[in-house]
């Protein structure tokens, strides 16, 4: 039996994946910096100590980069979705202290020769990258006592470690296509940034405010 032919338009590779992930969108207000993706009144860019420069991994829209950057802060957001990046220079050309680039997280923290006072990924390449390649070179871009700090969904109680993510163009297509994302619980995120260096580690749950749904997973340290 031949192998099954690719749906027309469906992505093969991660990347593609992305760039079809979200539709094309207006221009997000970035009046606030948001760790939740909710209309909640949580923390926001306190989280992250004042810095001068900030590295956004993972910034789809950029609406978190815009807010620092409108704030003064020298700002780099590197996604490996070259239709979110187009789309996200466009919205966000008028901020000249702020840099979209296009590559994989992995590659940039191995070729790019700057320091960054903070390092940053609100649902974004933190959950979808693993943190034992990914944590050592954060921690070698981290300028001293500069601050590392991530969100993702709250992890489902049986549901950690490398998981396959469900849905459209994924469903039925493991043969050609698998997206996953990390999930742990709190205590574990510790362990793997402590053994990686890290110090000063922080975990905290923000709930949702809808009754019964999964919160938010925010994790601060400290290089």
């Amino acid at each position: 039996m031949s192998p099954a032919t690719p749906e027309h338009g469906a992505p093969t590779t991660a990347p593609q994946y992305w760039d079809k992930y979200r539709p094309q969108r207006q221009r997000p207000s970035a009046q606030r910096f948001d760790w939740t993706g909710l209309a909640d009144d949580g923390p926001g860019e306190e989280v992250l100590g004042g810095p001068k420069t900030a590295l956004d991994l993972g910034p789809a829209e950029g609406e978190n980069a815009a807010f620092l950057a409108r704030a003064g802060v020298e700002v780099t957001a590197v996604d490996f979705s070259a239709v979110q990046v187009e789309r996200a220079r466009s919205f966000w050309s008028d901020l000249p202290n702020l840099e979209f680039v296009h590559a994989d997280a992995l590659d940039f923290l191995d070729s790019d020769g700057r320091l960054f006072e903070a390092i940053y990924s609100t649902w974004g390449a933190v959950w979808f990258t693993d943190p034992d390649e990914l944590f050592p070179r954060i921690a070698k871009k981290l300028g001293a006592g500069g601050v590392f700090a991530f969100s993702h969904r709250e992890p489902s109680p049986d549901q950690y470690g490398p998981q396959r993510m469900g849905g459209a163009w994924l469903e039925g297509r493991e043969d050609e296509l698998i997206v996953l994302r990390w999930q742990h619980p709190p205590e574990q995120w510790s362990d793997l940034l402590k053994r990686h260096g890290f110090a000063a580690v922080r975990t905290r749950v923000i709930p949702s405010p809808e009754r019964g749904a999964l919160g938010t997973l925010l994790i601060t340290a400290k290089g």
